[in-house]
């Protein structure tokens, strides 16, 4: 049956790949691979890397098994094979529904600023899902911050980037920068802004990370997080680890590039995500439905926090 299972699998990924526009050649090589049922399978490579992403990878997808966890929140650890440092990667996905959630964003400086203080030691005993947030200039988060329900900076310049908002009632959705609000909230409880966008609309790549030249940098390899919005209205966060050296080294700054990792939030079915402040800043805890909190920690504190209680 795992056979069958793999063949069909297999012919929906080449079926569906040969429906996917490619863009033309311009990144860096390398391929991705998934562990599934105990080998390796390429499901991406940069030579032939799509525009969009209007499903997920049907390799990628039949490797992940979800693990539930408290108030609406799912979590699930997928090996990923890459090239060059990046050759072992764990993916740490949470998935989450922001309607079951109270959500807030905690701020965390200090010396006026110019220090950043916030890390999972930080977690509320009651929370259930918490990640750092957006991306941080010095001490300071970057860009448009909502919290409360009023406006504490405005936004901040770039094509490239977007932000998540959350409303009162629980609906959360992305802006691009282009509609961030001028004056006002939009509606939003709580936002932040971060960058670069890496999946728009419905599963588009940009075009600026397909080829050089237009400011992002396509080949350089770190630590990733990233949050993305799912078909199905939920949204999804995902971290990369390093996982060729145990876990006391899972934190080092290796991992994916950032064409890679949109390839990796399209693969699993997001259809917009974005990224946010990775390297060692990468930090993510899940509240397991035993009442255990899962971390994975990163090296370095950060100004903001996404934190999520039950509703």
């Amino acid at each position: 049956m795992r056979t069958a299972a793999r063949t069909a699998a297999a012919a929906a990924a080449c079926a569906l790949a040969a429906a996917w526009p490619l863009r033309a050649g311009g990144l860096p090589s390398s391929t991705l691979a998934v562990q599934t049922h105990g080998r390796w399978v390429t499901w991406w490579d940069s030579a032939r890397a799509p525009a969009s992403w209007p499903a997920a990878d049907p390799t990628v997808a039949a490797s992940v098994v979800w693990h539930p966890a408290a108030a609406g929140v799912d979590w699930t650890e997928l090996a990923i094979g890459g090239s060059g440092e990046a050759w072992r990667l764990q993916v740490v996905l949470a998935r989450f529904d922001p309607a079951r959630l109270r959500i807030e964003l905690v701020s965390a400086s200090r010396d006026g600023g110019t220090v950043a203080d916030w890390s999972l030691d930080r977690t509320p005993p009651g929370a259930v899902l918490a990640f750092n947030a957006g991306q941080f200039t010095g001490g300071l988060p970057w860009g448009w911050l909502v919290r409360d329900g009023a406006v504490e900076q405005p936004p901040g310049p770039g094509a490239l980037s977007a932000a998540f908002c959350v409303a009162a009632d629980g609906r959360a959705w992305f802006v691009p920068v282009a509609g961030i609000p001028g004056a006002g909230t939009g509606g939003a409880e709580s936002a932040f802004q971060s960058y670069p966008v890496l999946l728009r609309r419905d599963g588009e790549v940009p075009p600026q990370l397909a080829a050089p030249g237009s400011g992002v940098d396509l080949e350089h390899r770190d630590a990733r997080l990233a949050l993305g919005e799912l078909r199905d209205g939920r949204f999804l966060v995902a971290l990369t680890r390093f996982d060729a050296a145990g876990e006391a080294l899972g934190s080092l700054p290796f991992g994916p590039t950032v064409p890679e990792t949109a390839a990796i939030l399209g693969a699993v079915g997001c259809r917009v995500a974005v990224m946010l402040d990775g390297g060692i800043s990468a930090q993510l805890a899940v509240r397991g439905a035993d009442g255990t909190m899962r971390a994975w920690r990163g090296w370095r504190k950060v100004p903001l926090a996404l934190v999520a209680y039950p509703r």
